[in-house]
């Protein structure tokens, strides 16, 4: 199952998201592969690999077989990005210019339970690709205005996806996160992004994801949210996202 953790906007938490949402499949016993697709490459360095080696877009412009750019971690394995993702839009021009990372990753699907694609901060042809390779997606978002407009504007985009390039495509639900309850302001905006919600057919997932500084601290130490710290906050947030999440998918998997 390919799954696209994925929001327009950026400082949403997309990979910290995938970070632990991986982590939690993995220690569940679940066969985990990571697609790092920002050109940031956040994913790919807070988990420690170095450059080098074939990456996200070898395998997107069929130059190496994606089963020969993974690499193998203890959260589960990995393909990693390259700052050269920065001139994708330029880049991939051609007929099937959405398609490249569905044709790659279809050789290795089977081999995992979970394909989870860390998305750039645009909508650009690499958000495309994730879209059009997913089967499924999760929408981090902030209980703040933009976040309201971004997930309004991403929603315009899958609907062109569905139409012209994945018309299975489903949207899990929508994660808020960084957040706090002690603003009315995110209150209300978090109320109103369960009315879009509603409105779209769409799941918000009960488990808020809050503010936190061990979010930070287990990013500069290059771990995930669990193996940093136990006790915080947003380990038990995203503890709680992750029962959700599986109980949601794997109910959905045996009708």
């Amino acid at each position: 199952m390919v799954i696209s953790i994925v929001n327009q906007k950026g400082g949403v938490a997309k990979t910290t998201t995938t970070l632990a949402l991986g982590a939690f499949l993995h220690d569940k016993g679940r066969k985990v592969l990571f697609v790092d697709l920002d050109s940031q490459c956040n994913l790919t360095h807070t988990i420690g690999i170095q450059e080098g080696g074939p990456t996200v877009l070898d395998i997107m412009d069929h130059k190496e077989l994606a089963k020969d750019a993974v690499i193998h971690t203890e959260w589960g394995d990995v393909i990693p990005s390259t700052g050269n993702l920065a001139i994708a839009d330029t880049h991939f021009v051609d007929f099937a210019r959405a398609y490249h990372l569905k044709e790659a990753l279809e050789k290795i699907q089977d081999r995992y339970d979970y394909i989870l694609v860390d998305t750039p901060p645009s909508l650009g042809v690499l958000t495309m690709n994730a879209l059009t390779a997913s089967d499924s997606l999760v929408i981090p978002a902030q209980a703040d205005r933009y976040s309201l407009e971004g997930v309004a504007q991403l929603y315009q985009t899958i609907d062109v996806i569905r139409k012209y390039s994945n018309p299975n495509l489903k949207v899990l639900g929508i994660l808020i996160t960084r957040y706090t309850n002690r603003s009315i302001l995110r209150r209300t905006v978090a109320q109103t992004l369960g009315q879009v919600a509603q409105a779209r057919d769409t799941h918000l997932f009960e488990a808020r994801i809050r503010e936190c500084v061990a979010i930070s601290e287990a990013q500069t130490k290059g771990t995930d949210i669990f193996s940093y710290n136990k006790r915080s906050n947003a380990t038990q947030d995203y503890q709680a996202f992750g029962k959700e999440f599986l109980s949601m998918v794997e109910e959905k998997k045996k009708k």
